[in-house]
């Protein structure tokens, strides 16, 4: 991740954005992220609230649970909205948000600027098209199958703390299988190193 203040740059990304009219609206500190292929774009471990809006590139978003069952919730490209829900909830803890390609948004601070965005009705039509369009489509998402052990390595990089499994039957439970099953599961995956076997009941996600 990399954040550009160059002011210049930044005029120039919001003056092509579809969104410009009420951005050059709002008296708030721009500044522009890019992300790398693959990276995290939002997760429950960010603490910072940030809006941000795609500029260049594409993101997919999806919930995982605490069973390891990955959903699909949307993909986003140019002109997608993210933390439209931050502004007015608490943060999910189960969205995670991932660079589909090299990524550049367009981002402010939730936290700092809220009392500006909550007053200003231009901005706020906006975030309600966009969070009506979201509702919209989780009416019909679907959990993406998934087998035991797509499950269990999403469990361990999801909601594992550094991905790393501590305890067979607690885990075997969250994942709504026996420990023994999650007992081979975790053998074959150390077999193809997938996982490394850290002492009695503990592996970490390699």
């Amino acid at each position: 991740m990399q954040r550009i203040y160059d002011k210049k740059e930044i005029e120039n990304y919001i003056a092509k954005s579809k969104y410009h009219v009420v951005l050059d609206s709002l008296d708030i500190d721009f500044y522009l992220i890019r992300y790398e292929k693959g990276e995290l774009v939002s997760s429950p471990f960010e603490n910072e609230l940030l809006f941000q809006i795609v500029e260049q590139g594409s993101i997919n978003i999806y919930l995982i649970r605490d069973d390891g069952t990955r959903y699909s919730l949307s993909n986003g490209a140019t002109d997608y909205f993210l933390g439209d829900m931050d502004i007015f909830y608490p943060k999910n803890n189960n969205i995670y948000v991932e660079a589909a390609e090299n990524l550049t948004c367009i981002s402010f601070s939730i936290e700092k600027h809220r009392k500006i965005l909550l007053s200003h009705n231009k901005f706020l039509e906006l975030i309600c098209i966009s969070l009506s369009a979201k509702i919209g489509a989780m009416t019909v998402m679907d959990a993406a199958p998934a087998s035991l052990t797509e499950r269990v390595m999403s469990y361990m990089k999801y909601k594992c703390d550094n991905g790393i499994l501590k305890g067979i039957e607690q885990a075997a439970f969250h994942l709504h299988c026996s420990a023994r099953q999650l007992q081979r599961i975790l053998n074959q995956s150390e077999t193809s190193g997938l996982v490394k076997k850290m002492g009695k009941g503990t592996y970490k996600l390699m």
